[in-house]
């Protein structure tokens, strides 16, 4: 009980602050600054998460707890979704194809469905032609 009002904690911490960044920062690279720190406070070092393979990627998810490791998925593929959005062209589309494997995954294996998860789901596909 203790472990799941701790994760709890963190995922509604997280959230908060992504929704900061992007509701109050206006400045693009003050965005993505501020995402930066993100994935250094919640997952890791942030190069990591850009330049690792998927597989990589996936990974290194086993260095969490087993009932928290699909909440980091998220935080990652949130992270990477919202980077996309402030970003053009290749890196942009960089971002998309790393964000929906990560959506997908956690549609397949997540006990809570997602109406947002499915439609950024869906939005990705059109976006990057899957």
């Amino acid at each position: 009980m203790i472990q799941e009002d701790y994760i709890i904690r963190i995922i509604e911490e997280f959230f908060a602050a992504l929704r900061r960044i992007t509701k109050k920062q206006k400045d693009i690279s003050g965005q993505l600054d501020a995402l930066g720190r993100l994935y250094d406070t919640y997952l890791g070092d942030s190069s990591f998460y850009h330049m690792a393979g998927m597989d990589e990627v996936m990974e290194s998810f086993s260095r969490w707890p087993e009932e928290e490791r699909i909440y980091r998925m998220e935080m990652l593929a949130e992270l990477y979704y919202v980077e996309a959005n402030l970003k053009e062209g290749l890196p942009k589309k960089y971002l998309q194809e790393r964000a929906l494997p990560l959506f997908s995954f956690i549609d397949a294996h997540s006990d809570t469905y997602s109406l947002d998860r499915l439609r950024k789901i869906s939005e990705l596909k059109k976006s990057i032609g899957g």
